[in-house]
C-alpha cells in the first residue's frame, strides 16, 4: 500500500515530518474522505535531503514542471508562495492513479516545535508522527477553505471530549 510505503521510507530516512490533512483527521478519529497525503516537513537542508532520498526511492515526481531538488532552494520556495500562491509542493508516484503527496511549503506552525507535541501512531510497525489536534486547528485556520472549517469544528469537539 502506497501510504505505508511512504511512511516506512520517511521513517527509514529519519525524516522529521508531521502528518497533517485528511489522513491525520482520520487517525484522530474524524471520518473524512481523502486520497492525498499532506505532510509538513522541518525545512532545514539535512531534513530536506533525507526527504528527497525517500521521495526519490519511491519514484515521486513533482506535479509542477520543476525538478524535485528545487525543494532544497529557500528562494525558489519563497517565490512559489509569493508569485504562484502555492501552498503545497505536490508530488505524484509513477502510477498516475496513486495519491498525491503534498508538502506544505510555509506552514503556519513551527514544525520542529510541533513535533514535540505530536502523537505517534504505529501502523503495521511504522511510526507515523501525527500533528496534535491544536496544531491541526492552527493549520486549518490559515486556509479559509470550507472543508477546513468543518474539520476545525470536528477537532474542537475532540478537544471538548478529552477534557
Amino acid at each position: 500500500m502506497f501510504y505505508l510505503d511512504l511512511f516506512r521510507a520517511l521513517e527509514a530516512k529519519q525524516v522529521r515530518y508531521l502528518l497533517v490533512g485528511g489522513i491525520a483527521m482520520n487517525l484522530h478519529g474524524v471520518p473524512r474522505m481523502t486520497m492525498d497525503v499532506d505532510i509538513a516537513l522541518v525545512m532545514d537542508e539535512v531534513n530536506l535531503r533525507a526527504f528527497l532520498g525517500a521521495a526519490n526511492g519511491l519514484g515521486l515526481q513533482p506535479v509542477a514542471p520543476v525538478k524535485i531538488d528545487e525543494l532544497l532552494n529557500p528562494s525558489a520556495r519563497r517565490a512559489w508562495v509569493v508569485e504562484k500562491h502555492m501552498i503545497a509542493f505536490a508530488l505524484r508516484p509513477r502510477d498516475p492513479k496513486g495519491p498525491t503527496v503534498d508538502i506544505l511549503i510555509e506552514p503556519p506552525i513551527d514544525v520542529a516545535e510541533s513535533l514535540k507535541r505530536a502523537e505517534t501512531k504505529v501502523i503495521e510497525g511504522v511510526h507515523v508522527p501525527l500533528a496534535a489536534v491544536e496544531d491541526m486547528i492552527s493549520l486549518k485556520r490559515s486556509t479559509g477553505r470550507a472543508q477546513d472549517k468543518a474539520d476545525i469544528e470536528q477537532l474542537e469537539k475532540l478537544i471538548k471530549r478529552h477534557k
